[in-house]
C-alpha cells in the first residue's frame, strides 16, 4: 500500500536513528490517518533506541517524558514525539500503567496499544509496514477492533470505550462485535477516568462530522448513562429525537447545548461543570438553553423581533436560531432568521449604548442627577426605537425626552 510521505522533519529523524543501526518506525494516529487520506496533526516515532541515546542523537531534544521513554524531538519548529518500545505492565487505576518496560520487540510495543488501526508501524524511508494485527484490513473494511481481547484493553484503560465510540463517530466506522461487547462489561473502570479526559473525547465526538452516530452509540453501550444520567434518564423517544438533530446542528455551542434540550439551562450548567468545560464553553451553551421556550410565532412585531435579538444577543443568536430549527417548528424559525436578516436587527440598537444620545445628555436635558431613574429613561428610548427604528436620532431621540420620562415616572 503506496502512502503519501510524512514531511521532511520526521523522515529527518528516521534517517538519522538509522543511520545509528536503530529502527523507527512511524506509528499509531498518524499511520492510520495517513491510511484514510486524512490530514495528519501530530507525527509519532517508535524506536529501540533507549531514551538516552535519542536526547543524544538530536540537536534539539526535550526529555518530555523520559519515565515512559518519550523524548520530543523538534525539527524545522515541528515536534516529533520520539518514543522507545515499551511493554506496559498493571493498570490498577484503570488509567496508567503500574510499570513501563523497554523491549526491543516492535511487536510487543504494537500489542500495548488500544485498536488495531493504531497497532501498525510504517517506515516510509525504507517502504515497509509491520501489521500484526490485522489493522490495515480492518482500516479498509471501516471495522474498529481492539487489539486482543478488547475486555482486556477497557479494564487497563478505562477510557478506551469512550475512544471507542468517538473514532467510530468521527472516522464513521463500525465497531466489532467483540470490541463492543466490551464496553458494558467494562463501564466500572470507566467509571474511575477523570472529567477532564471525558470531556475531551466528548468534545471531539460533538465537533466530528457525525455527533448523532456518537451520542447514539455513547447512549446504546451504557457510556452515557455513567458520565451524563441526566440526559440518559430522559425519555428515550426524546432521546432519539435530540440525537437526531444534532447532524443539522452546525456551531459546536449549538451541539454542547443540545444533549440537554430537553433539561434546560440549569441541568446543562451543572453537567457541564462536573466535565470541566471551560467558563465559555458553559455560558454559551446555558445562554442559548435559556430561550428554548421562546416561540417564533409570538414574535408578532418588529419591535418584537428586535427585542428578542437584544435579549439573546448577537453572539449567541445563531446558537438559538439553530437549535430551534433542529428541535422545534423548522418552518417557522427558518422565517424568522429570514426576518431578522430582512430587518437587519443584528446591527441593533441592542443596548441603550447604542443609542445616539448618552445618559449624561439625558441627565442636561431634563436637569436630574445621576440615578437608575437615567437608566429606565434610555430603555425607555430603545423600546421606542425598536418600535420605530427612524426614531434613532440624536434630535428626535432629544425631543421625546419630556414625554418618555413623564412616562417612566421618579
Amino acid at each position: 500500500m503506496k502512502l503519501a510521505p510524512p514531511p521532511d522533519a520526521v523522515l529527518s529523524v528516521l534517517r538519522r536513528l538509522h543511520a545509528e543501526g536503530r529502527a523507527a518506525w512511524c506509528v499509531g494516529g498518524c499511520v492510520r490517518d495517513r491510511l484514510l487520506g486524512r490530514s495528519v496533526n501530530d507525527w509519532d516515532v517508535t524506536t529501540d533506541a533507549p531514551p538516552e541515546e535519542v536526547l543524544r542523537l538530536f540537536a534539539k531534544a526535550i526529555p518530555t517524558g523520559l519515565k515512559h521513554g518519550t523524548v520530543t524531538v523538534v525539527v524545522d519548529e515541528m515536534p516529533i514525539e520520539v518514543t522507545t518500545y515499551r511493554v506496559e505492565v498493571g493498570y490498577s487505576d484503570g488509567r496508567r500503567p503500574d510499570e513501563v518496560r523497554f523491549t526491543d520487540e516492535l511487536e510487543e510495543d504494537l500489542a500495548r496499544r488500544d485498536f488495531t488501526m493504531n497497532a501498525i508501524a510504517w517506515d516510509p524511508e525504507r517502504d515497509r509496514i509491520v501489521d500484526p494485527f490485522g489493522g490495515l484490513h480492518d482500516v479498509k473494511a471501516g471495522i474498529l477492533r481492539a487489539v486482543g481481547a478488547a475486555i482486556e484493553r477497557f479494564s487497563e484503560d478505562g477510557l478506551r470505550p469512550l475512544r471507542a465510540v468517538r473514532f467510530a463517530s468521527v472516522l464513521g466506522l463500525t465497531i466489532d462485535a467483540e470490541t463492543w461487547a466490551a464496553i458494558p462489561a467494562t463501564l466500572e473502570t470507566f467509571r474511575r477516568v477523570s472529567a477532564e479526559r471525558i470531556r475531551v473525547e466528548l468534545a471531539k465526538l460533538l465537533g466530528g462530522p457525525r455527533p448523532r452516530l456518537g451520542m447514539e452509540l455513547l447512549d446504546a453501550s451504557g457510556l452515557l448513562a455513567a458520565f451524563l444520567p441526566e440526559v440518559a434518564a430522559v425519555e428515550e423517544g426524546e432521546r432519539a429525537r435530540i440525537w437526531a438533530g444534532l447532524d443539522r446542528l452546525r456551531r459546536p455551542s449549538s451541539r454542547r447545548a443540545a444533549p440537554f434540550w430537553p433539561l434546560g439551562a440549569e441541568a446543562a450548567d451543572a453537567a457541564l461543570r462536573r466535565l470541566r468545560f471551560s467558563t465559555h464553553e458553559i455560558r454559551d451553551a446555558v445562554h442559548a438553553l435559556g430561550f428554548r421556550e421562546q416561540q417564533a410565532a409570538d414574535l408578532t412585531r418588529d419591535a418584537d423581533v428586535r427585542r428578542f435579538v437584544a435579549a439573546v444577543g448577537v453572539a449567541a443568536l445563531d446558537d438559538v436560531l439553530e437549535l430551534h430549527a433542529a428541535y422545534g417548528d423548522a418552518q417557522t424559525w427558518a422565517a424568522l432568521a429570514a426576518r431578522i436578516d430582512a430587518l437587519d436587527a443584528r446591527r441593533g440598537p441592542l443596548a441603550p449604548r447604542d443609542l445616539p444620545l448618552t445618559g449624561r445628555e439625558v441627565m442636561l436635558a431634563l436637569g436630574i442627577p445621576p440615578s437608575r431613574r437615567v437608566g429606565r429613561i434610555l430603555d425607555a428610548l430603545l423600546e421606542r426605537v425598536w418600535q420605530d427604528p427612524d426614531a434613532c436620532v440624536h434630535d428626535r431621540l432629544l425631543a421625546m425626552l419630556p414625554e418618555v420620562a413623564s412616562e417612566v415616572g421618579e
